[in-house]
């Protein structure tokens, strides 16, 4: 896929309030400082259409970009930020909640984890609770420039390994390096077939 075409649209709190034309939507989550807004960017090729910050947490909003005319990338607030303070960790996952349980139009949700760390109950939790409602996903491991090959695939082996205790299978895996831009054709390549099939099953 090329993206010829990336365009902030609105930014909001109220799922209600995001754009109703339809259009397939794919959203980016993860813990705070995972690397999103940096991935966002590379993805799309944009350097600042999605704001990074070396304060975790940044992100309190929803954030829609039109690409190319025909589908949504969703920035998503991160979840699990310690420092927020309880209330303020409660709104976010509201916010959170509402989007990935009300939202039709979200198509996928690529949740993204940071590959130099085994498997994390925070993290754990979330993907159970997705698999719970249904969500369609795919994870993304982030920063795999970080790490040597061998400790990559060990902490892969480790999040699959886990997840196969209470799943059939696992989601599709992609590993990432924004800095590096590893995985961007990937990840475009694997939205673009779902756009596609979408067309064709109208």
């Amino acid at each position: 896929m090329i993206i010829k075409k990336a365009e902030f649209i609105v930014s909001n709190t109220d799922v209600d309030k995001c754009p109703q034309d339809g259009k397939p939507e794919y959203a980016f989550i993860g813990r705070s400082n995972v690397g999103k807004s940096s991935l966002i960017n590379m993805l799309t090729g944009r350097k600042g259409l999605a704001l990074t910050s070396s304060t975790p947490g940044k992100t309190q909003l929803i954030n829609h970009f039109l690409i190319n005319d025909e589908w949504y990338l969703v920035d998503l607030p991160g979840y699990g930020y310690a420092q927020r303070g309880k209330k303020g960790r409660e709104q976010i996952q509201e916010i959170i909640r509402r989007y990935i349980e009300k939202r039709e139009s979200l198509t996928c949700l690529f949740v993204l984890l940071d590959c130099r760390h085994l498997p994390l109950e925070i993290d754990l939790n979330f993907i159970h609770e997705l698999g719970e409602n249904n969500i369609p996903f795919a994870i993304i491991f982030t920063k795999t420039d970080k790490i040597s090959a061998l400790k990559l695939k060990e902490n892969a082996i480790a999040y699959q390994t886990k997840l196969l205790e209470t799943w059939e299978e696992v989601p599709p895996f992609f590993y990432t390096s924004s800095e590096r831009k590893k995985g961007r054709e990937e990840v475009l390549e694997y939205i673009e077939t779902i756009n596609k099939s979408l067309k064709n099953n109208k």
